[in-house]
């Protein structure tokens, strides 16, 4: 990482953590992924060559322009879906960190047209609620289901929005945040609410028509985010996820 300036490695060591934490925690699997923003150039970002998430280190992260073009390969053959981080980083200029989850428990909500909402207070990250993104509704011709271009990641903002997270049908997720930890902890929730949803309407179920579940308000899960969010608590997980990655790390340091 020679003639790197301290912020670009700085990006790319966390880049590589996280992409240890996902693999770890179960959001990614051998195809997911999850980019940075490069931290001194808007119109530049970081991601994996075409690797596991679970064993990328520091020499297999390029560098992308935001058409999802790799500045150099190195050799390397590039993630074939780059062009959903691109085109998230072209749509939103507030998301420095974008991450594709293959999180199995997601896909029964993608096929059954069920709203993921949040249910548990370390999810409130995810929004009011999750929308489905479904590519032959732009692409009534399309025979794989894979974001491969620009038109594909476009198609995906939409859906998208402003939101910072969006469902994929039969294949998962892109989850947008302000930064590498955000987006870290955003797919997590979004990955352990859709569990807990899962058996909440399975209890549901089970007692009866009159039976409701509790979704949090908006009101509790702005005030709730802003907690998540607060380096304090946000730098406590990343510890946390870190050590159980393998990554030792001390974020929070000493009281001020």
């Amino acid at each position: 990482m020679s003639g790197q300036s301290d912020a670009v490695k700085a990006a790319i060591h966390d880049l590589v953590i996280a992409n240890h934490i996902l693999g770890n925690e179960g959001v990614v699997d051998a195809f997911g992924h999850i980019s940075i923003r490069h931290p001194e150039r808007k119109d530049r970002y970081f991601l994996a060559r075409s690797r596991s998430p679970q064993i990328v280190e520091a020499g297999d992260i390029l560098e992308f322009d935001l058409n999802s073009n790799c500045i150099d390969t190195k050799g390397f053959r590039t993630y074939s879906e780059r062009f959903i981080h691109g085109s998230v980083y072209k749509a939103r200029p507030d998301v420095n960190s974008v991450c594709h989850s293959h999180a199995h428990e997601l896909v029964p909500f993608t096929v059954t047209d069920t709203s993921i909402k949040p249910v548990w207070v370390f999810s409130a990250s995810i929004g009011p609620e999750v929308p489905i993104w479904e590519i032959r509704d732009d692409f009534p011709d399309e025979p794989g289901m894979l974001v491969h271009n620009d038109g594909h990641g476009a198609s995906l903002c939409k859906c998208l929005g402003e939101g910072k997270a969006c469902l994929m049908r039969g294949h998962g997720a892109v989850i947008a945040g302000g930064d590498v930890k955000q987006t870290v902890m955003i797919s997590m929730g979004l990955m352990y609410n859709a569990d807990m949803l899962m058996k909440a309407h399975m209890l549901a179920a089970s007692r009866g028509q009159n039976a409701q579940i509790r979704f949090l308000s908006e009101k509790e899960i702005r005030s709730t985010t802003d907690v998540l969010y607060d380096p304090r608590g946000l730098n406590r997980a990343w510890e946390f996820w870190s050590l159980k990655a393998g990554f030792k790390t001390d974020t929070n340091g000493p009281a001020s």
